[in-house]
């Protein structure tokens, strides 16, 4: 069930190894939330962005988005969001030396998500 946004620039695309990324980014959310669900991960990068003022506003950055059924409690989700920061250092710090902006957001899915496999 956890929906997960990955949205990047398109500097860091061979810095980030997506797959191994979304593997672990996936155990550490579903241990995170408690949730027995399949994770599926969207991977964006932006074709265009700006980023605060620093390098022309060129510098590199990565959000997280992860959507869950409601039920879990603010602090839960803040532990979650600093797990999720604490992955994307691991994996960031380990391919480039450049600062990268890194952000987490976790929030409820909407009443009306539904979800079948056909």
């Amino acid at each position: 069930m956890p929906h997960l946004t990955v949205v990047h620039s398109p500097r860091l695309a061979d810095l980030l190894d997506l797959r191994v990324f979304a593997a672990e980014l996936h155990r550490t959310v579903l241990d995170g939330s408690g949730s027995a669900g399949t994770c599926k991960t969207l991977f964006r990068e932006a074709t265009a962005a700006h980023v605060g003022h620093r390098h022309g506003g060129e510098a590199a950055f990565v959000h997280v988005e992860v959507g869950l059924l409601p039920g879990r409690s603010e602090g839960l989700k803040a532990q979650l969001s600093e797990d999720v920061l604490a992955l994307l250092e691991k994996h960031l710090s380990m391919s480039t030396t450049d600062a990268v902006t890194c952000s987490v957001q976790v929030r409820d899915l909407a009443g009306s998500y539904r979800l079948r496999t056909f």
